[in-house]
């Protein structure tokens, strides 16, 4: 019989969030939202999609989708150079962050080693280490929030990678400049720190933590960000790192050739550039932030205040129950727990139809 080793074998798949047509289809409901999985709810960069149907509008012999993508990014790494005032060879290009996740994970970690990560958080990082042998050390939340103190503390010999999601995801939270600047003086130099920064669009807060400082300062980080959340382009899967250029070098050993598409680094080129979708994204999502916490005080309802585009809410009753009937309503959220369920901000009228419909589920069960 086939059998994959016991480390795969173990794995927990990652289970994707239920299509709004299959959900249709299923129960006859229409004008169904989806709110799991922190997509931007008003669509995609005008900039970006201008971009995309020039590129397709082209001559059939001179549109390129026939051939490989540039395999280097040349011109999406040149903006981004710019836009973040660092050297192209200070940047990796991923099919979304999650893979340069993987590949880091390959390039630094081996059978027995371990990866140390809060606890509940990103769940592709455990996916990962344990999809090469590794040992995940799952350090608790502090008040929903990275315990920094906690994982530097659970350092070893052994430790080969510290992942931090800033904010956190589901939990929306982030860890402020003190904590992580006395957090990074703690860690060894044979150790990669992974800085996850997929949400760091959204955070107003000017006390969040300066992870670039620190990598200008030779500390051995990666940043991690993408374009599928404030930029709109989760369906083109592209996002990028940020690093040392001698651990980008030994990352790109293990780099897919051609990895992101050509539509993908189009888009994203372009969607750097509009400041205008990028803040109506934010206002929109302020806006709506702001109705949802005041909705869910008014029902006493526990939640955790966010510097994201989703909230974690706390629930008195089963997060499956509430998770079940709400998508007889129409209405898609992510379960993180047994009583715990993250909700993306949607848009305004998005917004109304989940407290209408949580009120209701609420009063069903009291």
């Amino acid at each position: 019989m086939l059998k994959p080793p016991d480390y795969i074998h173990k794995i927990q798949p990652y289970i994707p969030g239920k299509p709004i047509e299959e959900l249709e289809r299923e129960t006859g409901i229409k004008d169904s939202i989806k709110l799991a999985s922190n997509e931007n709810p008003q669509g995609t960069s005008p900039l970006a999609l201008k971009a995309i149907l020039k590129f397709l509008t082209k001559s059939k012999t001179n549109n390129s989708l026939n051939r490989y993508p540039d395999g280097s990014g040349y011109y999406l790494k040149k903006t981004l150079s710019n836009f973040l005032n660092v050297r192209e060879e200070e940047i990796i290009l991923g099919n979304g962050s999650n893979e340069l996740i993987d590949i880091a994970v390959r390039t630094f970690m081996q059978n027995g080693d371990e990866a140390i990560m809060a606890d509940p958080s990103f769940i592709v990082y455990p996916m990962s280490v344990q999809s090469i042998g590794g040992e995940k050390i799952m350090i608790p939340l502090k008040n929903y929030t990275h315990d920094l103190e906690a994982m530097a503390d659970a350092v070893t010999d052994k430790t080969k990678i510290i992942f931090i999601a800033n904010p956190n995801n589901p939990t929306g939270t982030i860890n402020r400049k003190k904590e992580f600047d006395a957090f990074i003086k703690k860690i060894p130099e044979n150790i990669l720190i992974i800085i996850d920064e997929a949400y760091y669009e959204y955070v107003t807060d000017p006390d969040y933590a300066d992870s670039m400082r620190h990598l200008r300062e030779g500390k051995n980080i990666l940043i991690l960000r993408t374009f599928s959340k404030i930029y709109g382009l989760a369906g083109l899967r592209i996002g990028y790192g940020i690093s040392k250029p001698e651990i980008l070098n030994e990352m790109n050993k293990l780099r897919p050739p051609f990895n992101t598409n050509i539509l993908a680094q189009i888009a994203a080129k372009h969607a750097l550039e509009d400041t205008d979708f990028i803040r109506t994204t934010i206002e929109i999502n302020e806006m709506g932030k702001n109705y949802l916490y005041k909705e869910l005080r008014e029902m006493d309802i526990e939640f955790v205040p966010t510097h994201a585009n989703f909230i974690y809410i706390c629930l008195k009753h089963d997060s499956k129950i509430f998770y079940n009937k709400l998508l007889m309503k129409g209405i898609i959220v992510r379960p993180v727990g047994p009583k715990e369920i993250r909700v993306t901000i949607g848009l305004p009228d998005e917004n109304r139809r989940f407290i209408e419909a949580f009120k209701s589920i609420l009063n069903s069960l009291n």
